[in-house]
């Protein structure tokens, strides 16, 4: 337990802001994760390090195949201090066949700030990650993206946020023109217009102090018809009534929507000023029903991430740990709760993109990287305390299957080596036949084909091995147990049309199923079995 006095530690969880990015792909969610960190001070130019010249690579796109297709594949951490505040930005994918990683790091947070093209509204992959943080009680607020470009009408834009999604929007600022008319936004809370001007480096004037809407110089900036429109939206919004209410925010029942453009810096600081006074600090978590107090002495913490060979060099492992409580400190002794063993945590990193810092210590809400071939697996808790375990990691059922055949003989131990270190990652899952007779040739799960060309370019790349997918048929998985008595190797479900029999990496039996008809044909047939889209709590047959 640490002994750090109670007021530091509530001093310094009171000071941290963990949120995650969400949005559907292209919507601009990476460029404005980058110009958060510009205005944190922890890049000199977006998508260069501070210090590094010449280094112009996206910061938190670090994976090779990421750069080669322009879209982040890979949930990252990134640490900044912005004002008086500690602020945790955990980027994630947003294509969806990376929805896992996604789902995860949104555990891991406190908030969340959805990116919507405000050209395209709301998109499919939105809605789903929006669901995702609504279940979870996550705080949203959204940033209408991409204004300097032809948008929805801004009204409309709000009425999609409560017709799609369901959640209450209060704008904070309100968009003055769109596209090659876009002039800037109107501060509703301070009635001061901040005014776009479009350079090659972005830049945008100081903020100008106005009355109202109806100053003369908001009317000289608009082209007559915009600042009629923009006049009688304005008065629309005010004759509303509504008032802004930060506990239905706090709540998930209201969203405060800024509008802006991220490409070109604008609207970005008013965001994350906002943001920041506006986020709720690290919350309690639940631990077999208990409470968990962030300012709680005891330190506890759970694995959302692992990612093999950050550094291919070294071939290492990274564990992503969210703290949920007390103090963390370098080469401190904790349980690791699955297997009740004492772990000592040396090797301690905050991670910038890929680029790495030792972590002395850290307070709930922050993330830290523990690297090293620790046996952590996602999910896992680690606790000053003993029977300390949170349940946190949502589990999805794979969609997708498909053998992986290794190309050469020669290397088949690189194959082997670099396959187990992925699998660990808990993105892929590796299904076994019940009868394990002629060449390893493993067949792997996932939530999106995509996952397994990623699969395929990084044992290229980071183990020389090169291999071949064989797609297979098919589209569920189920996991099987009986309702009542043991299951025994002679005591199986009936099978279906090709239906096939398997077993997850701890030895649960698991339904291999190729379509929704058939799903339904083998449940019914074996109605003596419970089958679950995800696995049972309880021990693995034997």
């Amino acid at each position: 337990m640490s002994s750090v006095p109670a007021s530091e530690l509530k001093r310094e969880v009171s000071r941290r802001r963990s949120f995650a990015i969400i949005s559907h792909p292209d919507a601009g969610k990476t460029t404005l994760t980058e110009k958060f960190l510009l205005y944190g001070g922890a890049l000199n130019l977006a998508g260069s390090v501070t210090a590094r010249k010449n280094q112009r690579a996206t910061t938190s796109d670090w994976m090779e195949l990421e750069k080669q297709r322009g879209i982040s594949i890979s949930s990252t951490v990134l640490q900044f201090e912005y004002k008086d505040c500690v602020v945790n930005i955990l980027d994630t994918p947003g294509h969806k066949d990376f929805s896992e990683d996604t789902y995860r790091v949104l555990t891991a947070v406190d908030a969340a700030i959805m990116v919507v093209d405000a050209g395209k509204g709301i998109e499919s992959q939105t809605r789903k990650l929006f669901e995702v943080c609504r279940k979870r009680g996550v705080p949203i607020f959204t940033f209408m993206n991409k204004l300097d470009r032809p948008a929805k009408p801004s009204l409309d834009l709000l009425d999609e946020l409560e017709s799609v999604l369901g959640i209450a929007a209060y704008p904070l600022n309100w968009p003055l023109g769109d596209g090659p008319r876009f002039r800037g936004v109107y501060d509703r809370e301070k009635g001061e217009v901040h005014l776009f001007e479009k350079t090659p480096g972005g830049a945008f004037k100081a903020p100008e102090e106005v009355s109202d809407i109806s100053d003369p110089r908001v009317r000289e900036k608009l082209d007559s018809d915009v600042y009629e429109q923009v006049s009688e939206e304005l008065e629309l919004l005010d004759g509303a009534g509504a008032d802004f209410d930060l506990d239905a925010v706090s709540s998930g029942e209201l969203t405060p929507v800024f509008f802006g453009s991220a490409a070109n810096n604008f609207g970005v600081q008013l965001l994350l000023e906002r943001f920041i006074d506006l986020a709720p600090p690290p919350a309690a978590r639940l631990s077999d029903g208990d409470r968990i107090e962030p300012t709680s002495p005891e330190f506890s913490a759970f694995v959302f991430k692992i990612q093999a060979n950050m550094n291919p060099k070294h071939r290492d492992r990274v564990s992503f740990i969210r703290i949920v409580s007390g103090k963390f400190e370098r080469d401190m002794n904790v349980i690791h709760t699955r297997t009740g063993q004492k772990v000592r945590l040396s090797n301690s990193m905050s991670l910038f993109g890929q680029d790495r810092e030792t972590v002395d210590d850290a307070y709930a809400g922050d993330v830290a990287g523990l690297v090293g071939n620790h046996d952590f697996l996602i999910g896992d808790t680690l606790s000053s305390k003993k029977n300390l375990s949170f349940d946190e990691i949502p589990r999805f059922a794979p969609e997708c299957f498909a053998y992986l055949h290794n190309s050469s003989t020669a290397k088949f131990k690189r194959f082997r080596s670099g396959l187990q270190q992925m699998l660990k990652e808990g993105v892929v899952t590796e299904f076994k036949p019940l009868d394990t007779t002629g060449a390893y040739v493993p067949l792997l799960g996932a939530v999106g084909p995509l996952q397994f060309e990623v699969m395929q370019h990084r044992l290229q790349g980071e183990y020389d091995a090169e291999t071949r997918i064989e797609p297979a048929s098919w589209s569920y998985a189920r996991w099987m147990r009986k309702k009542e008595g043991e299951t025994t190797p002679e005591d199986l479900p009936e099978l279906s049309m090709d239906v096939r029999l398997v077993r997850d990496a701890h030895g649960h039996l698991v339904a291999l199923i190729p379509s929704e008809w058939t799903l339904r044909t083998f449940t019914e047939k074996n109605e003596d079995w419970e089958v679950s889209e995800s696995p049972f709590s309880a021990p693995a047959a034997e």
